[in-house]
């Protein structure tokens, strides 16, 4: 049974990105398409999306969308069906999807937005008679009020249809005044607790979750934190009412993006057998960072700097760090305070710390083929990443043990070991004493080579690309419009 998929979302690689949101949206069509499953992505209009539409076809124009004309305009992603939302008046701005170009938010996210999901909602109902759909497929809050305006405010006469709503990360959930609600165009029985609802205000990710048939989140062991009330942020009750409607399918990567024996960011390529190549990323790393060669291993950590990534721990242990001969190169970029104390670090430790603040794509390839290590430290990750990337390079992770970061390393202790199984290193808890000791432990395994070797092969012989994940969702997808 082939079935035709309408995907919402706020951002996709590789035409705008500002997270893993990104990745997995513009990964997600190539990955359904062996399995039968022909996925639409749906965007907004940005300049940068705009710009690949020379020649789209215009599908439906609006007078009045959410209070702005508009356009859906046909084109391609990756040689994927995409449908863009113009509408100039909401994204044809500076700054990034979500903020100004001083990253302040724009006040009128929630109409932009709402917009998207009116116009998902349209299409998945028959707006456009020449694209029909079996399933509707929402990420993150800034598509989650499709689902709420499905179940409220369908186009007349359309067939219900059923509907996933993926969770990249709970924190960010588009929560707004109460005043909004009657700007939404949606009717008065969406206001309840079971709709819009959520303490006293509009709650675009509770409104999604609660219309989706299932909600999903990017991986299994996240999908078990978040009804826990240190993960759920406040959601942790609906997630624990919708039962064994809440699934966890851990996110892929792309092996043509992300593969070290053809990536030409590389000063080297290798594979899993030519490890010893390696050494040449290693040493270019060094020399753009600034940092002294040396035996010990050259951590890396590509990672917004924020708390939720455990950025300030990581701070209070770059001495320790230092100290046992470890030397560390940074990316990233965040909280400006935690900005300047990375600096302040790196000229604490000239040679032994280099820091780069902002965003690099081709760097981040050459840290994760040069690096002996990468640093997680997360307070809670969906997913993640960059462990999956480190896995690929043969840049051993190391993380903590929450969500998709437990669910993707295998710690390298005696018994994983024995068993050539250990990927990694995992560590419980984020403090001082736990990501010290998870430091120390890299270090003496790094020292013997003979292990620390066997740790590298284990991880790039693993399989995360999209082909197992892309099968669940086709799998999944089938169940629902199946029961339908």
């Amino acid at each position: 049974m082939s079935l035709s998929v309408l995907s919402v979302a706020s951002e996709a690689v590789p035409l705008v990105k500002t997270g893993g949101l990104a990745d997995v949206v513009g990964a997600l069509p190539a990955a359904l398409a062996p399995h039968g499953v022909e996925l639409t992505t749906l965007l907004p209009g940005y300049p940068a999306v705009m710009g690949t539409l020379k020649r789209g076809k215009v599908l439906h124009s609006y007078d009045s969308l959410l209070g702005q004309p508009a356009r859906l305009v046909a084109g391609k992603l990756g040689g994927e069906p995409l449908i863009v939302l113009d509408a100039p008046a909401f994204f044809t701005r500076e700054g990034s999807p979500y903020a100004d170009p001083a990253g302040k938010d724009w006040n009128d996210n929630w109409r932009r937005f709402a917009a998207l999901g009116r116009a998902a909602a349209d299409l998945a109902g028959g707006l456009v008679s020449a694209r029909k759909f079996d399933l509707v497929h929402a990420h993150d809050w800034q598509a989650a009020m499709a689902l709420a305006y499905l179940r409220f405010a369908p186009i007349k006469g359309s067939t219900p249809l059923p509907s996933v709503m993926t969770i990249h990360n709970m924190a960010f959930q588009g929560y707004y005044g109460r005043e909004i609600f009657k700007e939404l165009g949606l009717p008065k029985s969406a206001w309840s607790i079971t709709g819009v609802e959520y303490h006293k205000g509009v709650g675009m990710l509770k409104a999604g979750m609660e219309a989706a048939s299932v909600i999903t989140t990017v991986s299994p062991t996240y999908a078990q934190e978040i009804r826990e009330a240190e993960f759920g942020m406040g959601l942790e009750g609906l997630v624990v009412h919708r039962g064994d409607r809440v699934r966890g399918i851990v996110n892929g990567i792309d092996p043509a993006e992300w593969n070290p024996e053809n990536d030409s960011h590389l000063a080297a390529t290798y594979s899993v057998r030519t490890l010893a190549k390696r050494a040449a990323n290693k040493r270019k790393l060094e020399a753009e960072f600034g940092l002294e060669p040396g035996d010990g291993p050259l951590f890396v950590v590509i990672s917004r700097l924020t708390w939720q990534k455990g950025m300030d721990v990581l701070l209070e242990v770059l001495d320790h760090l230092v100290g046992i001969g470890g030397r560390l190169a940074l990316l990233g970029s965040g909280d400006a305070a935690m900005e300047a104390e990375f600096r302040a670090a790196a000229a604490r430790h000239p040679g032994r710390i280099g820091v780069r603040i902002g965003y690099d794509e081709d760097l981040a390839h050459r840290m994760q083929g040069g690096g002996d290590a990468i640093l997680v430290p997360s307070r809670f990750e969906p997913c993640g990443l960059t462990q999956l990337y480190g896995l690929a390079y043969g840049c051993v992770p190391v993380v903590a043990r929450t969500g998709g970061l437990a669910d993707t390393v295998i710690d390298a202790n005696l018994a994983a070991r024995e068993a050539g199984a250990a990927t990694g290193v995992q560590f419980s808890g984020i403090d001082y004493s736990t990501l010290a000791s998870a430091i120390s432990r890299t270090v003496a395994l790094y020292h013997q080579p003979e292990v620390w070797k066997a740790i590298q092969q284990s991880g790039m012989k693993a399989d995360f690309s999209w082909k197992n994940s892309g099968k669940a969702y086709a799998e999944l997808y089938r169940e629902l419009v199946s029961a339908q």
